[in-house]
């Protein structure tokens, strides 16, 4: 029986070997999901305090809406008469 060429024992001792993890992937995913995280985070607070504000303002809106349309009214009572 031949001997095993070397290309041929180098192959089975990589297969045996656990592959080496390179700790430069680990450390690349984990910033880009920090830097995910931080923008989802921005947005959500722009979107809640626009929320916020718009419900705050709307309400000074329809009150003065609300005050011009009795205004007018009284005035077009006032003209007809």
């Amino acid at each position: 029986m031949p001997a095993p060429s070397n290309q041929t024992a180098s192959r089975a001792c990589l297969m045996n070997d656990p592959r080496k993890k390179n700790p430069t992937f680990g450390v690349a995913v984990f910033i880009v999901v920090v830097v995910l995280l931080v923008i989802a985070t921005i947005f959500y607070n722009a979107i809640t305090e626009k929320h916020e504000y718009d419900r705050e303002n709307a309400v000074d809106s329809v009150s003065s809406a609300a005050s011009s349309a009795a205004a007018a009214v009284n005035a077009a009572k006032g003209a007809s008469q």
